[in-house]
């Protein structure tokens, strides 16, 4: 790969419901634009999992890793070391930042919450989550402002 050109894998896997509603390629390309709008430089190309499910899927890990027994729209799970998290970073993960998991009903209703297409959502959710990976949070009002900014910011950078 050419010098200075960023090197990402996303896995992108999708529940067989919702697989002729989404573009892959659109799901990768936010992925990698937020890396690349971030300026990733990891020792090794990056990796990371983008998952659409159902809300039962999502759900059940946000009641299992996270102990909150409702769906949501998006979870991160990191890969990177992030203290007294859920996982712990294995050394071998190298440039594995993690995985991504979408509800992709929640997508589509929160899409005509806000008047605008569910690609969009999709896009908003997929960078949401991928800046999860990247250590970014909105736990206070400070953390949060820094990141929904970035958030905007790589949306709008977006053909």
């Amino acid at each position: 790969m050419p010098e200075g050109r960023l090197q990402v894998e996303v896995d992108v896997q999708v529940a067989p419901d919702y697989a002729a509603e989404v573009s892959l390629d659109r799901l990768r390309a936010v992925a990698r634009a937020v890396l690349q709008f971030e300026a990733w430089t990891g020792s090794e190309p990056a990796e990371l999992a983008l998952v659409l499910t159902d809300d039962d899927g999502i759900q059940a890990l946000n009641r299992d890793f996270l102990d909150i027994d409702a769906p949501t729209d998006v979870l991160a799970f990191s890969a990177q070391e992030e203290g007294d998290g859920p996982f712990v970073a294995a050394p071998e993960a190298g440039g594995y930042l993690g995985d991504v998991i979408i509800s992709y009903p929640r997508a589509m209703s929160q899409a005509q919450e806000h008047s605008h297409s569910t690609e969009q959502e999709l896009d908003l959710l997929v960078v949401h989550g991928v800046l999860h990976l990247m250590g970014y949070d909105h736990a206070d009002e400070e953390e949060k402002s820094t990141m929904w900014a970035r958030q905007d910011a790589i949306l709008s950078s977006l053909p």
